[in-house]
Parts: structure tokens; sequence; C-alpha cells
């Protein structure tokens, strides 16, 4: 077997020792959680990362089961309930699957100082299965608490639990997997996509991990009689010969077994069997860096931080403690690395809400306004090519495998979706109680009443990066008090500060802001993070 080289300089993974700039922390918040609001960002900024770090990355409750408009359960109920004719039970299902996206992104957007569901739909679209294709809301669901469960934990029991899932096996044809007549597809997505990558592995591989996994099936999928969702391991249907693998895998021979334990066993040797190459690691870890950092990785990143980082995951397959160390290092906050990404549509929708301080509306005290909120979110993250639980195909959003155009999540069209996104939720949506108060934003400026303080300090917590200051002087002559000497604000917003009463007043001075920030957001180093 052979050993991932180790790397004599590991400047750029040393830890980064100075208390966190505002910058620094908003930068963080980007990429680990999706969005920051001014609170959070000065809650962090002047901490260690190793503190701000330990906390973001800190255990979480799961919350509460998805629930339907009567506010009931239905992970826990029969397929279809309550409806009785197939037609019927194919549109609840379907309700649900759409359910548990919005519910999902209400998570996302209540979950403002956490990595958890972050990390949650990086394995989501790691480990890949769709609403659209499995059809049953209860896998679809069991797969969502299975994923956060294993999201900061142990990369091993995560691959054989995620092989075992209900969800997956339906999506990736293991229920038809059997002796005799094996389905190669999930030995070989375990492969390509979820392990070791491209190019470590060949078709004789492929078979043979296809003839370990014979034998298991999801139960309960569609079941209108039961409301239980497992797996089983039938041992009549596995195949109990030998598995002889490549030279990929040192010729390594997987002993074929009888009997009910036989499952377990041969998986867990599979599973062991790839995670001792160092191909394994390597591929994990870069998937991760490109999630979090940049999409590109030249030879110093990989030699510098994705070998060291991959020694470091193989030490025990621990998740959590690869991700504190990127993290933590001097790298992740090189000042090319601020605002070098696109923001996903995720970013985007639930980012530019986030920082406005948007709530997601009660699911039980105003449950009408709460589906119409998640759906919105979800609808959007949709037009935008980002749809939570189905992705396009197996390979998950395109911008994170074909990493050669990672601009794809940017086009006329998306772009000008964008753009009226924004603009809808600075003008307020009253169905969806998205109430933009631009006016609180405003007030916690140290001179709101001068306009270059309240574009500076206004724009800092905004954006990833300064604007130019011909950016700045166009923003207050031509957006904030177009055609207006720039005296003319401090006059209207002192006015509006004594008497905070008149409503002329109030909303003359938030219509200037918000038609600032509907530029602002239009801008493209929005569109950045």
């Amino acid at each position: 077997m052979g050993t991932i080289n180790q790397i004599v300089n590991m400047a750029l993974l040393d830890k980064y020792d100075n208390p966190l700039t505002a910058r620094q922390a908003a930068h963080l918040l980007r990429r680990i959680t999706f969005g920051s609001s001014q609170e959070s960002i000065t809650q962090l900024a002047g901490k260690t990362t190793e503190t701000v770090v330990g906390f973001l990355l800190s255990k979480t409750t799961a919350p509460g089961p998805p629930k339907d408009p009567a506010n009931k359960t239905f992970h826990d109920l029969p397929w279809g309930y309550p409806a009785t004719e197939e037609m019927e039970q194919n549109k609840n299902d379907a309700i649900r699957c759409a359910l548990i996206k919005g519910w999902w992104i209400g998570q996302m957007l209540q979950q403002k100082s956490n990595i958890i569901e972050k990390m949650t739909l990086f394995w989501q679209n790691h480990f890949v299965s769709t609403a659209t294709d499995v059809s049953d809301a209860r896998f679809i669901y069991g797969q969502y608490q299975l994923l956060r469960k294993h999201a900061l934990g142990n990369f091993r029991t995560f691959v054989i639990d995620i092989t075992k899932d209900p969800a997956m096996l339906w999506y990736l044809n293991g229920n038809e997997n059997v002796v005799g007549k094996p389905n190669e597809n999930y030995g070989r997505e375990l492969q390509e996509l979820f392990t070791i990558g491209q190019g470590n592995y060949d078709e004789n591989d492929v078979k043979n991990a296809a003839r370990v996994l014979t034998g298991w099936r999801p139960v309960g999928f569609r079941n209108t009689a039961s409301a239980e969702v497992t797996v089983e391991f039938r041992a009549l249907r596995h195949d109990t010969g030998n598995k002889i693998f490549s030279s990929h895998y040192q010729n390594t021979v997987i002993k074929g077994r009888n009997g009910t334990s036989a499952g377990d066993l041969e998986l867990g040797e599979l599973v062991d069997m790839i995670l001792r190459q160092d191909a394994t690691a390597l591929f994990i870890v870069r998937k991760i860096y490109r999630w979090f950092v940049q999409a590109e990785i030249s030879p110093l990143i990989e030699n510098e931080v994705i070998k060291p980082l991959a020694a470091l995951f193989r030490n025990d397959y621990e998740i959590k403690p690869v991700l504190s160390q990127l993290f933590n290092s001097q790298h992740f906050y090189d000042a090319k690395l601020i605002g070098s990404q696109i923001k996903s549509p995720l970013e985007l929708v639930i980012g530019s809400l986030s920082h406005f301080n948007q709530n997601v509306p009660d699911p039980v005290k105003d449950r009408g306004t709460y589906d119409l909120f998640t759906q919105y979110l979800a609808a959007k993250a949709r037009e935008l090519q980002m749809e939570v639980f189905d992705q396009p195909t197996v390979f998950g959003w395109q911008p994170y495998y074909d990493t050669d155009f990672y601009e794809l999540w940017i086009n006329s069209t998306t772009l000008a979706l964008r753009g009226a996104y924004s603009d809808a939720i600075i003008k307020g949506i009253p169905a969806l109680k998205i109430n933009i108060n631009s006016l609180d934003l405003a007030k916690k400026v140290s001179d709101p009443s001068n306009p270059i303080v309240l574009v500076n300090e206004l724009t800092n917590y905004l954006f990833a990066f300064d604007l130019t200051q011909s950016q700045k002087d166009y923003l207050i002559d031509e957006i904030l008090i177009p055609g207006l000497p720039r005296y003319e604000w401090g006059v209207e917003w002192n006015q509006y500060i004594s008497n905070q009463g008149d409503i002329l007043k109030r909303n003359s001075v938030k219509r200037k802001i918000d038609n600032m920030y509907q530029y602002l957001l239009r801008l493209a180093e929005f569109q950045m993070g």
C-alpha cells in the first residue's frame, strides 16, 4: 500500500493566529453557512479562528420532522396516507417531497451560525439520490436524517450506512442487485463518484463490487399498509463466491460468505479496501476544498493543502478534523480567496435574507405563510438551477463536478432571475411576510446622516471586498440622492429621526435606502462570495 507524500512546507495550513477582522469573519460565515448578517459578523470579529471555528463546527440538535399543512408528521405514516387511490397517493407524495425541500431550505435559513446544514447539503450533492426518482417522501426524509447525522462524523461509517440507505438502494438499483444478475449501478458510482474517483479502478472492480453488494433491498417502499421504512439483507440473493479485485486494489480478495452476516462483513471489507487507497482521501478532500474554498486546484494547492489534509483524513477518516484544520489555516484567509467564488443559488437566495435578518414564519402558529415562504424559496432555487434533493444527474449540480465551468451558475437567464429575486425581497412580499427593514440597518451605522459614512459601512457588511471610490460616489450622487447636494441627505435623515411617527418622512428615507439596496444587490460584486 502506498502512502500519501508528507509535505515538509506546511505554511499554507499553519494556523491563522491573528484575531479575525470583520471581513474575514464574514468570509468564514459565507463559506461555512449560507450568508451573514451584521450582527453575526460583529459577534465573531476580534476572536481567534480556533474559537470561531470550534463554535461553527459544534454539535447541534437535529430539527423536528417536516409536517403536512395540517401540522401532522408523515415520515411515520404509511405511504400515500390518507389517500386510497394510486393517483391521489402519487399526488400526495409529490406534495410531501416538495414540503421536505421547502422545510430543509427553512432549516438552512434558521441555522445561521453553524456548518451543519451547509455540510449536509455538500453530502447530499455527493451521495446523490433524487426525490423525483425515489418518489417516496419517507425515503427522502430518512436520507436527510442520515446525511445530517454523519455530516461531521466518520466517513467509513458514513459510506457503509449510505450504501444500505433505502433511498440510495432504490435510486441506484441496489434492490435489483442479486446473485446471477448483478446490477452494477451502485458498485460503479460507489467508486467513481462517492469514494476513489475515476482512473483508480477498472471494470473488473465494478463487477466485483456489485457482487459484494448483492442481496440488499429496501423495505417499505410505497407501502400503504405499514409505516416501517428500513433495509434488509437476503442471504439467498447474495453472491457467495470470492471477489477478486484488480491491481488498483492490490489484487485484494474478498472472501464470499453465507448467512445473515455475509452482507455486512463483505461490505465492511469492500469499504476498507477502498479507504486504504491514497486516492480515496485525496478525492474527498478535493471535493471539500472546491465546495468551501475555490474550484481551481493548482499544483501548489495540491501539494501544500490537499495532500496534507488527505493524510490527516486517512488517519481515521474523521471528517471534522479536516474541516477544522482547513478553516483554521492561513490559506483559508488569503485575501485573494475572499470573494473569489460565485455564490451558488442557495447562497444567494438564503444569504440575501440572512443579511437582512429575515425570519422564517412560525410553522405552527402561521402555517399558511410558512408554506408559502418555504415553497417560494425552493422555487427560486429551482429556477436558478439548484433544486435540493433533485440534481439533474447522479454527478450532482454541474458547477461542482465540471470544475472548468464553475461560472455555470451565471448566464443571461439566471443573472436576470437573481436580480428579479433581490428586487422582490427589497420591495417586500407581504403574503410571505418578507418585509426588509432597511432603516434598521441604516440606524446601526455610526453616522447615518452622513451619506459617505452610510455607504461605506453598509457596503462593508454587504460585499466580500471594497467597492471603488467611483462606485461609492455614484451610489451617493446618482442612486441615494440623485440630483441633490449631499448635505440634503443629512437634512432629510435628521428630520426623519426627529419625527419617526411621520409616515411620509419615514417612507421618503426608506425609499431612498431601498433604491440603493436594489442597485447594490444587482451589482456583479454581490454575486461573489
